[in-house]
């Protein structure tokens, strides 16, 4: 029974991670349509910048931790609003050309960030309570879980009410379903369009900084690694719908974890054939709009 609860709060805590990158991505796709694999970049510099405080100020308490989880989500930000402001906005209808130059984008980025930082693994000190364990159910689970999990409900009903009660949400809403119309109006949509990528940018950059501390380092592949299962999360929820991300991010990590453990380490085959057949029998996903 341990053993089970300690694989369901593991795959929690990790289903939380994939969520906060999976968000943007859904976010960016569903209401813009822009095929984003630079999305990962966004979310190694919010992990170095994390680092970074912690690494300058010399300490390892919660101010700290704090503070690098609003600086990294800062820094995921910028890239992101940078990225489409200069790159992006040009290109949005023209996929390919959104596809040639994130693939670039990213490959640049990694190039930078081992430039800088060099390309071994840097090892994270967290606030001690990190290192403990709180017993559930017989299962000493890691501490670091519980704030990621808390972390991407946090974010995730923040993006909810943006998109449905705030005044951007609904322009973001109105221009994705007729963007003419609303540009007819006197509204400028790519404004709108700007805040979409930031947003996404700065939950990848805040899950930067927790899967940072969830696998106890940091290095320029660690964004690369964790898109590619975002991107899965992203095609099971079904594009555009957070909650569809929350949920697919959820099983997606949970099933990981279990196949890795009682299956000899299949996580990933399981996961990926778990995805052939949402492809097959649901290709709009869980909770995605048919066409």
């Amino acid at each position: 029974m341990s053993t089970v609860v300690l694989l369901l709060f593991t795959g929690l805590g990790l289903g939380a991670l994939y969520f906060l990158v999976a968000a943007g991505l859904s976010l960016i796709y569903g209401l813009m349509g822009v095929l984003n694999f630079a999305h990962g970049a966004f979310l190694t510099l919010g992990a170095f910048t994390g680092w970074e405080i912690a690494r300058r100020t010399g300490s390892d308490n919660w101010w700290t931790f704090l503070l690098s989880l609003l600086v990294g989500a800062a820094a995921g930000a910028a890239f992101a609003a940078f990225t489409e402001f200069v790159l992006i906005r040009r290109l949005y209808q023209r996929h390919i050309e959104q596809v040639l130059i994130t693939v670039g984008l990213s490959l640049a980025a990694v190039a930078l960030f081992d430039g800088i930082w060099g390309t071994d693994p840097v090892f994270i000190q967290g606030p001690a309570w990190f290192k403990e364990t709180t017993e559930i159910l017989g299962a000493r689970v890691p501490n670091d879980r519980f704030v990621c999990i808390i972390a991407a409900v946090l974010v995730l009903l923040a993006m909810v009410f943006f998109l449905k009660n705030t005044r951007y949400g609904m322009i973001i809403r109105a221009g994705v379903e007729n963007r003419s119309m609303v540009t007819a109006l006197g509204i400028d949509v790519r404004k709108a369009f700007t805040l979409v990528f930031t947003i996404g940018g700065a939950a990848a950059g805040l899950g930067g900084v927790l899967a940072s501390h969830y696998f106890g380092y940091v290095s320029p592949m660690l964004g690369g690694s964790l898109l590619i299962f975002a991107f899965i999360v992203t095609v099971i929820g079904g594009l555009g719908s957070l909650t569809g991300a929350a949920i697919a991010a959820v099983a997606v990590a949970v099933l990981q974890q279990f196949a890795n453990f009682y299956l000899g380490g299949t996580g990933d085959f399981v996961v990926v054939l778990a995805l052939a057949l949402v492809l097959l029998f649901r290709p709009s996903g869980l909770l995605g709009r048919t066409s």
